[in-house]
C-alpha cells in the first residue's frame, strides 16, 4: 500500500436528529475520502451540517445511516466504549472555545489524555513539556488558561491534540475565537503537523483559512456541493 492510503472513508452517510417529534436532516447521504497526510477544509454556511460532519469523522457522533471506515476499520458498528478508545487512540480535536480546564496548567492540560491512555506520569509531564515547547509555549508551562492569550490557549489545545499522537488531527473552528493574527499562527501551526505527516481536517467559516488546505469540501443543505 501506498502512503496515501484512505484514513478516512464515508459512505452515504445520514444524520437525522429528533427535535419535538420533528425530524431534522443535518447530513443527506454524504460519501467522501480523506487521504492519509492529507490537509482538507471543510467550508459551507451555518447549519450546512459542518459539525455534524466532523463529529461522525471524530466518532462523537453516529451515523443514522450509511457507513464510517477510519484507517479500514468499520467504526459505525461499535460501541460506546470501544468508540471511545478508538477516539483516544486515534484522533486529536481543536475547538472553537479551546475546551482547557481552568483549574490546572497549561502542562496538566496536554498531560491528562496520557493519564486517561494510562501513560506514566513522568512520561507524559516531559511529553507535555516537549509539545508544548513544539507549539511555542514552553516559557508558559506553569500557566493556567486564564493567564494565556486566546492564541496561546488554542496552542495548548493543539499541544494537547497531539498528546497520544494521533493520525487524524479534526480542528472544528479553530480559528473562531481568534484575531486574524492569533488565527493565521494556528492556521501556520496545522500546516506544519501536516507537512510532518499528520492529517488535518478544519471546519471553518473563513474563506482564506479554507483556501489553505490542499482541497477543500463544501457543504450546503446537508450535502457535498
Amino acid at each position: 500500500m501506498g502512503t496515501m492510503q484512505e484514513l478516512v472513508e464515508l459512505i452515504n452517510v445520514t444524520k437525522i436528529y429528533t427535535m419535538d417529534h420533528v425530524e431534522v436532516p443535518a447530513l443527506r447521504g454524504v460519501s467522501l475520502t480523506i487521504l492519509r497526510g492529507e490537509f482538507v477544509s471543510i467550508m459551507g454556511p451555518s447549519g450546512s451540517g459542518k459539525s455534524t460532519l466532523m463529529n461522525i469523522i471524530g466518532c462523537l457522533d453516529k451515523p443514522t445511516g450509511g457507513r464510517v471506515i477510519l484507517d479500514g476499520k468499520d467504526v459505525t458498528k461499535l460501541g460506546d466504549n470501544a468508540l471511545a478508545e478508538y477516539r483516544r487512540k486515534k484522533i486529536g480535536f481543536v475547538f472553537q472555545q479551546f475546551n482547557l480546564i481552568p483549574r490546572l496548567t497549561a502542562l496538566e492540560n496536554v498531560a491528562l489524555p496520557m493519564w486517561f491512555a494510562g501513560v506514566e506520569k513522568k512520561r507524559r509531564l516531559q511529553r507535555a513539556a516537549r509539545l508544548l515547547r513544539q507549539v511555542g509555549l514552553g516559557e508558559r508551562t506553569g500557566h493556567k488558561p486564564t493567564e494565556l492569550s486566546g492564541g496561546e490557549r488554542q496552542r495548548v489545545a493543539i499541544a494537547r491534540a497531539l498528546a497520544n499522537d494521533p493520525e487524524l488531527i479534526l480542528a472544528d473552528e479553530p480559528t473562531g475565537n481568534l484575531d486574524s493574527r492569533s488565527g493565521d499562527a494556528v492556521l501556520d501551526l496545522l500546516e506544519d503537523l501536516n507537512k510532518q505527516g499528520k492529517t488535518v481536517v478544519i471546519v471553518t467559516h473563513d474563506l482564506s483559512y479554507g483556501k489553505r488546505a490542499e482541497r477543500m469540501i463544501r457543504l450546503r443543505d446537508g450535502r457535498i456541493v
